[in-house]
């Protein structure tokens, strides 16, 4: 019963909303959840990693902060070539540097979506190393993918920290952590 309540509260809340406003819409409230994780990742422990193919706990926190700001980039780039970008991630040292720069890429990817309508939605967008095609497809995906990454990313982060028994924050209503 629950499902049916959920899916028809969905409808009538969200989708008289065009498809850029429903985006608008989810980054906030995923922000809200992001920035509550991101809160909590301790600078004394950036260089930790649970095994040694694994993103160190910086990296993966970087991650997380960085990818709002891929909305910015399906939004205002048909193309993303890897080739003619020199990205290196942040080298943050304190959590507040972290929590500064995901604040930067919110408000990039939020003024993005703002400026933005569903008429660009259907034009392709191309993730790639020069020559090298990753993959081509229409930037409401991206948009749709972006989330999508920020959602699972975000999730691994919350694995990161329970490793290191910190407390986490639920996302969606209360953590095994706040119900004691």
């Amino acid at each position: 019963m629950a499902g049916i309540y959920f899916v028809h509260h969905v409808k009538k809340k969200n989708m008289n909303k065009t498809i850029i406003q429903y985006f608008q819409h989810q980054l906030k409230e995923e922000a809200t959840a992001t920035r509550a994780m991101l809160k909590i990742v301790p600078a004394s422990k950036y260089d930790w990693q649970p095994h040694p193919k694994s993103m160190s706990l910086l990296r993966l926190a970087t991650h997380v902060a960085e990818i709002a700001g891929w909305l910015q980039l399906a939004i205002d780039m048909d193309v993303l070539d890897f080739a003619k970008t020199n990205y290196q991630p942040e080298p943050f040292k304190t959590n507040q540097d972290l929590m500064d720069y995901f604040e930067a890429r919110l408000a990039a990817g939020t003024n993005a979506l703002t400026t933005a309508d569903d008429s660009i939605l259907d034009k392709n967008w191309t993730m790639c190393n020069g020559d090298q095609i990753y993959f081509t497809a229409a930037k409401g995906e991206v948009l749709r993918m972006s989330m999508s990454q920020l959602i699972h990313h975000r999730a691994q982060l919350g694995v990161f920290l329970r490793l290191l028994d910190i407390p986490i924050p639920g996302p969606y209503g209360p953590s095994a952590d706040e119900m004691g």
